[in-house]
Parts: structure tokens; sequence; C-alpha cells
């Protein structure tokens, strides 16, 4: 775009609009699908979503809510008995104590997030987010006026998150953090004592804490913990949850959040004025999801953790890029800073990604997108065929940059 265009759009677009950019993500999807429309066989490790189908008893679940005309407007929060189904959910998994008046359903985990920093966000205000970081954190706190401050973590300590570490950012004007446990992009857990350190910390200075459980149900090793356990700091805790990932249904747009009644109250206001409710049969969806056998849950689970000890074994084939074991999610978050400015080669993580597309016709995602500049995201929510041919595909284009 031209420096006048430039001008042209920022004199008619508003200021907000202009403090966020188009997700890197969705840029290289775009990219990618462009490509298959071509009739190019790609190897996609770029979309960050489970391979498997719905499972057949939550379809059948809207079906059976469209066949009996469930169609219409609900409440703006959600259908009672999907927000009894949250709480519920959550209180079995996690001990926590939430009132259906405490949770509102929402379209997909990312709106949850996006009305939460609406709603609680003002100019200037400071939320600190640890580093690699998921895309959209970014830049809805800008969007909202806010003054994102990034926590810098170790690739060599698995990206690890602590108290002592956060603490060191705090400043008068710090209004929240945001935790995302397992993370995308890394797939590291922030561990059962951090996690509820960082929570009372929180609570004592009076700082709000999002809580993106996005993945929670995909942790691997360990025991899945939630920081909305911690009851006496509930006041400043709001869970974001999605049944995206866990139930494989991103499509669907179902997610949720868990907070104080009067955080929820504002969030809904919000929605009324924007999405109003989540699609009905969703709803109806949901409530199977939430309330019936979870096994579906575990069976993806251990299918994406045979997958991830398949991609980390055939990455380690590939001289000169290490990677941390992900403790959880769907992604492996490897180092290229070996390839990165050699005679001939990508400068940068996003010219890497883009000649892996173009040249390997391999999906992946620059580490640029997620606040480092020396890794690239691979989803292997993909079959383990695909893990072994888009590897050996990598493999082969990167031994041409030796």
């Amino acid at each position: 775009m031209s420096a006048s265009a430039v001008a042209t759009a920022r004199k008619l677009f508003t200021d907000r609009i202009n403090r966020i950019e188009v997700s890197a993500t969705m840029a290289i999807t775009a990219e990618a699908g462009r490509l298959k429309a071509e009739g190019v066989e790609l190897v996609d490790f770029g979309a960050g979503e489970p391979h498997f189908a719905t499972p057949r008893h939550i379809k059948d679940a809207a079906i059976d809510a469209i066949e009996k005309n469930f169609t219409r407007y609900t409440a703006v929060q959600g259908l009672p008995d999907v927000r009894k189904a949250i709480v519920e959910r959550h209180a079995e998994d996690f001990g926590t104590n939430y009132a259906p008046d405490e949770a509102v359903f929402t379209t997909g985990g990312k709106l949850a997030i996006f009305n939460l920093t609406q709603a609680l966000i003002e100019h200037g205000d400071e939320v600190i987010i640890p580093v690699p970081y998921w895309v959209s954190y970014k830049d809805i706190v800008q969007y909202a006026g806010g003054v994102p401050v990034f926590l810098e973590t170790a690739e060599s300590e698995n990206f690890r998150v602590t108290a002592k570490a956060i603490e060191s950012l705090i400043t008068p004007r710090t209004k929240a953090i945001i935790l995302n446990t397992p993370s995308n992009p890394s797939g590291s857990v922030i561990a059962k004592d951090d996690l509820f350190a960082i929570v009372r910390m929180a609570h004592e200075r009076g700082i709000y804490l999002y809580i993106d459980e996005c993945y929670v149900y995909l942790q691997f090793e360990g025991e899945m913990v939630s920081g909305a356990s911690i009851l006496e700091a509930k006041e400043h805790v709001i869970v974001m949850g999605s049944l995206s990932k866990t139930y494989a249904m991103t499509g669907w747009r179902a997610g949720y959040a868990l907070g104080p009644k009067p955080i929820i109250a504002a969030m809904s206001k919000l929605q009324s004025q924007s999405t109003s409710n989540t699609a009905t049969f969703v709803q109806k969806a949901s409530v199977a999801a939430l309330t019936s056998s979870q096994a579906c849950v575990a069976e993806m689970r251990a299918d994406y953790q045979k997958l991830r000890d398949r991609i980390l074994a055939r990455l380690a084939e590939i001289p000169g890029i290490t990677c941390t074991k992900p403790e959880g999610a769907f992604y492996v978050y490897p180092n290229v800073a070996k390839y990165l400015g050699r005679p001939g080669g990508p400068a940068t993580t996003i010219e890497l990604a883009k000649r892996l597309l173009t040249e390997a016709r391999v999906v992946a995602v620059p580490g640029e997108a997620f606040g480092t500049n020396e890794h690239i995201r691979l989803s292997y929510a993909v079959s383990h065929d695909a893990v072994e041919e888009g590897t050996k595909r990598m493999r082969e284009w990167f031994a041409t940059l030796a």
C-alpha cells in the first residue's frame, strides 16, 4: 500500500481499528487455501483445529434441536441449561463453585476474551502477557486502548511463567494478567504451584486474571488444574473456556466465560448489543457435549499425545532444529534460528514460513505472530501419515539450506 493510501486509510478509519493487525495465522491459512484451490497438495500444519469429526452424540443433539424447531432467540447469556452444564462440568473437574448467573455462553472463546477486555480495560491500562502468546491477545488489548506488557520467558525452561517474573512487571497501571495453559503456541503448561502463586499474588494486589482454558482438557502429563480452584481469589479470576478444541467443535463457535457476577453482567450487556445469543442449536449441542460421557475427550487426547511424540521424533532428525516438549494442546514450537540469515536462505520466520509453503508445500505459522523471532508453530492435529509426509518434506527442504 502506498504512503498516500495508508494516509487515506488512517483518515477514513478509527484509531482503534488501526491499532490492530490481521491475524498472521489467518494470512497463512488464506494463502494455503488459495494453493489448495489450485490443486496443490499441501501438508497443513497451520490450522489450529482438531482433525477429528465432532462426536456423533453432539451432532445428534443439534439435529434434534433443529428438527424440534428449537431455533429461536434465547437469553443473551445463554440457555439456563447450557450455563448450568458449564458450571457443573467445571465444578466436577476443578472443584469450583460458580452459579449459572456467573457464566455467559459466547460465540467462541475468542469473543469471551474480546468482551471481557472491552468491559475491563481502559485507555492506558497495562495487561501483562507472557511470550510466546496467542496471536489475538495483543490486538484485543490494543483495540481496547490497553497497553500490552510482555513477559519474556526462557525456552531453556520450557517457557515457564512464575509469580516472581510477573510481579517484576507490575506497575500502578497494571489492570490484568493473561495466562494460557496449556499454551498456544508452545504447548507449555504452567505448573500447579506457579499457577496458584500467580492467582494469589494477583488477588492480593487487586489485579484481574484472565485464565484462558481453551486447551485445559488436552494436557498430557500431570494433574489438570484450574486457577479458578483458588476460591478465595474468585473476585479477580475470569475463566475463558471453549468447546472448540475439547470436543472438535471449532466451526460451531461455542465458548464461555466464568467469573464474578458483575463482570459477567457487563460482558453480557456488551454481547446484547453485538451478537446477542449464540445459535440456539449450538447451545443444545454444547449441553450434550458437557453432560455426556467424556470418553471422546480422553480418546482424542490420547491420539494427540501419540502425534506429539511422533512429530518430536521426526523434528529431532532435522539437523539444527531444537524443540521443547509440549505438555498439552496440539502444537510444537521448534526453534529454527540455525537456518535464519544464511546466504540465500530466509532472513525471518515469516519468510521461512512463506518458503516452506511455496517450495516444500508445508503450512507453518511464523513465530513473529506469537512474539518470538526464532520459531515456527506446527499444529500436529493431523493424521499420522500427514506428520510423516510433512516432516519428510521439511527435512528435505531444510537440507537445501544447509
